[in-house]
């Protein structure tokens, strides 16, 4: 959806009910099975950071927004690198947060969380070259997919009773999280962190009565 929004592209959205998977899904992305898919041109593309990447490319050109990934292709590399990063090194550890079945197991997946997103300070320094976003002077392919998981790390922070982005500790995402937060197409695009946050609890009270129940 950010990518979308940003590249001024008009789209449908179809919500998907997980627990009742539509032949469209199965179909349309049948070695996952999962969301989300998208459809252009009668094809599939599946899997987020490929969507975005196919979106980029097929969209390239005047009439369009600015280019997400850089035209560099070193730049290209490590943008690349650390979407990468985030997917194996900060997604698992945070999905074990709400899937923990103990307090312990929650305790140290919120370390390896909070360990895995202190490394994007780095990141950032690196990928922005001192300008305002991952991408430079305009929101980038990295920005994009960090954006994405704004609001589940505000749901996070109410959730732990702790920040999971620390101005003391990581003071550029933070003012980077304020920066991003602020353009039109995040206001658009992103989901309600309250909603997250209840999503997040009943989660949690599904692995906790499920521990009880072992």
């Amino acid at each position: 959806k950010l990518a979308l929004k940003l590249k001024g592209l008009s789209y449908e959205y179809v919500e998907e009910d997980l627990r009742n998977k539509s032949e469209l899904l199965l179909s349309a992305n049948p070695v996952h099975k999962s969301v989300p898919v998208l459809i252009h041109n009668g094809k599939a593309v599946c899997e987020s950071p490929v969507i975005v990447q196919y979106i980029d490319e097929a969209f390239a050109g005047a009439g369009a927004g600015p280019p997400l990934l850089p035209a560099d292709p070193y730049d290209r590399a490590v943008a690349r690198f650390w979407v990468a990063y985030i997917d194996e090194k900060l997604g698992p550890p945070w999905d074990r947060v709400f899937r923990a079945r103990t307090d312990e197991e929650r305790a140290e997946a919120m370390g390896q969380t909070f360990s895995a997103a202190g490394a994007l300070e780095g990141g950032l320094r690196e990928c922005s070259k001192g300008k305002d976003f991952f991408g430079g002077d305009s929101v980038g392919y990295v920005d994009v997919v960090v954006g994405s998981l704004i609001p589940w790390a505000k749901a996070t922070s109410v959730l732990a009773g702790a920040e999971l982005v620390d101005a003391a500790k990581m003071p550029l995402l933070a003012a980077w999280m304020d920066r991003f937060g602020e353009l039109d197409a995040a206001k658009a695009a992103m989901p309600d962190v309250n909603s997250l946050i209840e999503h997040g609890r009943m989660l949690m009270a599904k692995n906790a009565a499920r521990a009880s129940n072992d």
